[in-house]
């Protein structure tokens, strides 16, 4: 018998601590982390949250070499099952052994339109919540993947997708050129991305801040910039509408090569997470 490539685990959320004033970190800890795996860059996660009055979250009881748990989640009541988001691994560490996940905040924590992971976040110390995880650093649970003789990266993101850019940023062999455009809402949701890559980060604010007129879209600002000559690779991820504009600008603008670049809409506008499961579930 083998493991399952992913795998249910039980978790503690240890700490929060904010990051901006619009992210927030959330630590996991508990004996099941020491067990997990991530393969860095954009690794992702299922965090899967209790319901209101829950103490902890309801999941299916599957066999440790099994990896049907798709199925077996889906089948359950909706209104008891854990609530499912996935989430970029920050940051999995040793000796402690714990497990960081960056939250988004934007908006009033009391609107019902908020999503309950936001809610969630913003009050979570001491919870327990269910993550379905790699069990090995090889998965297929990330994206970014350039290919040999690839000589630069450009990269494109909104606040949902700066966790998978830090995580690539810090992934990249020393030296190597990168242009990245990260889309936030204020001035102020701006991070350190620590990297030895090349990196030139270009930070669009939307809307008017202090008097200055409304920053150019993500696609408008890589349609002005010089890029690099070479082979490039390009991630691009957020919003899905936004993914769609660059993608078709890359390769149909630019000459990118369709399979050179990787796009994930990692959230569609006027539409929930919860409003896409349900329509796959009743697909």
């Amino acid at each position: 018998m083998t493991d399952a490539p992913y795998r249910f685990f039980d978790a503690e959320v240890l700490r929060t601590e904010p990051i901006t004033p619009a992210m927030v970190r959330v630590v996991l800890g508990g004996p099941d982390v020491a067990r997990m795996a991530t393969a860095g860059r954009d690794q992702r996660v299922k965090l899967f949250l209790p319901h209101p009055g829950q103490d902890a979250p309801v999941m299916p009881v599957i066999a440790e070499d099994s990896d049907d748990w798709y199925d077996a989640w889906r089948s359950m009541d909706v209104a008891v099952r854990g609530i499912m988001r996935t989430y970029t691994v920050r940051e999995l560490r040793r000796a402690p052994d714990e497990l960081m996940l960056d939250f988004a905040l934007h908006g009033d924590p009391d609107d019902p339109a908020a999503g309950p992971a936001a809610r969630w976040a913003r009050t979570a110390a001491g919870m327990r919540v269910g993550v379905l995880a790699p069990t090995g650093e090889e998965n297929g649970g990330y994206d970014f993947r350039p290919p040999a003789g690839t000589d630069w990266i450009l990269l494109t993101a909104d606040e949902s997708a700066i966790p998978a850019v830090a995580g690539i940023l810090e992934h990249l062999p020393p030296g190597t050129p990168a242009r990245v455009w990260i889309d936030v809402h204020d001035l102020t949701d701006r991070q350190p991305l620590p990297t030895k890559a090349e990196a030139e980060i270009t930070w669009l604010v939307r809307g008017e801040r202090d008097g200055r007129q409304d920053t150019p879209s993500t696609t408008d600002a890589i349609r002005a910039a010089v890029l690099p000559e070479g082979t490039p690779y390009a991630w691009i991820a957020g919003e899905s509408a936004t993914v769609k504009a660059v993608r078709r600008h890359l390769v149909g603008e630019r000459g990118f090569d369709r399979k050179a670049v990787r796009f994930t809409g990692y959230w569609r506008r006027g539409t929930s997470e919860d409003e896409l499961l349900r329509a796959d579930e009743d697909a």
